[in-house]
């Protein structure tokens, strides 16, 4: 899920089960699809600084809308926590093509976003109300919008459903257990006996002692198990979205709400003792979830999530890894695609 810090230090110093058959409506037409008219972002291109209420005070989180669809719209939440949208962007080559709007949004304490350094806000129902807080000043509603969460914005992306459900048309969980005693299970007990073992003896040694940022932890985690579980391309390769989404990853926060760790959640981490497994029945909305084969994520129990929601779907990515939207990308976009048509059809 969220093992992506390190990695990025490093860097910068079916096939697929489908959501459905339907076709999907004629693409808008360039003027209509790229229209401004009635937007309030013109003169910014589509950003937004928009105000949330928190209770410590107002802040300020930014948001880019591209395209115009009134029944398609989509709000990205990404990972980290503390990456940034700009990962994303891969988007960029598949929804404009669909006329799908979509919107990039950076959370609170990331990117573009103002930065208090309050852990007091950093917990998932404080970013549950900014998600709502966003969602009504983008006025989006159950008529047209969709939230696609990765990572820990996968997470965040189900407490809003559990939170606020009427408000969505659909709901995607990309790469993302409900269980973080599950995700750590798989961690330590499946991927890490993978590894060489001389390699893991020597990652756990690090770990032991607490010395994560020793540069032989980053190389040894960066070309033994990002490349394997993260982002199936050689670190030289990785596209410049994930290095400038993920390089400018807010540590403090990351290290507050996951740890350092490579292997699970670590203990007295914010979200270590996280689990939903047991609630997923209670999302009846049309939802996809997202599973890699080389995933950090267990992708088996991301097909068994699909089956606990209502009105639930797989989408297998044969290919991919955590960041399947890279490494098994026609998979991915397409999948994703399908499943908006075919709920918009509903």
């Amino acid at each position: 899920m969220l093992r992506l810090f390190s990695a990025i230090s490093v860097l910068c110093i079916a096939a697929c089960t489908p959501a459905g058959d339907a076709q999907s409506d004629p693409v808008p037409q360039t003027e209509s699809y790229y229209s401004t008219e009635g937007r309030d972002d013109i003169l910014s291109g589509g950003a937004r600084m928009i105000p949330i209420t928190t209770p410590v005070g107002e802040f300020r989180v930014w948001t880019k809308r591209v395209g115009n669809n009134p029944r398609k719209k989509v709000l990205l939440l990404h990972g980290g926590p503390g990456a940034t949208h700009a990962y994303f962007e891969a988007a960029d080559s598949y929804f404009p093509g669909e006329g799908i709007e979509y919107y990039y949004y950076d959370q609170l304490e990331s990117g573009n976003s103002d930065h208090p350094n309050d852990r007091s806000l950093w917990t998932t129902d404080r970013f549950v109300s900014e998600v709502e807080q966003v969602r009504t000043a983008l006025g989006l509603d159950q008529n047209n919008f969709y939230l696609l969460g990765h990572s820990w914005g996968g997470i965040l992306a189900m407490e809003y459903a559990l939170a606020h459900q009427e408000n969505l048309k659909g709901l995607i969980i990309s790469n993302m257990m409900a269980s973080v005693p599950e995700y750590n299970t798989y961690a330590q007990e499946v991927l890490g006996p993978k590894m060489d073992p001389e390699v893991l003896k020597e990652i756990k040694a690090l770990e032991a002692a607490e010395d994560y940022k020793n540069p032989r932890y980053e190389e040894l985690v960066t070309n033994n198990y990002y490349t394997e579980h993260v982002l199936r391309m050689p670190p030289e390769e990785w596209p410049e979205p994930v290095l400038r989404g993920l390089g400018g990853i807010n540590y403090d926060i990351y290290l507050a709400m996951q740890g350092p760790s490579e292997f699970g959640i670590m203990k007295g981490a914010i979200l270590e003792d996280w689990d939903r497994s047991g609630d997923l029945s209670k999302i009846t909305v049309p939802t996809l979830v997202i599973g890699g084969e080389h995933d950090t994520m267990d992708p088996e129990y991301m097909e068994w999530m699909a089956g606990e929601f209502p009105n639930g779907e797989y989408l297998y990515c044969p290919e991919g890894s955590h960041m399947a939207m890279y490494d098994d990308q026609e998979t991915y976009f397409e999948g994703v695609i399908r499943f908006i048509n075919a709920v918009d059809q509903r």
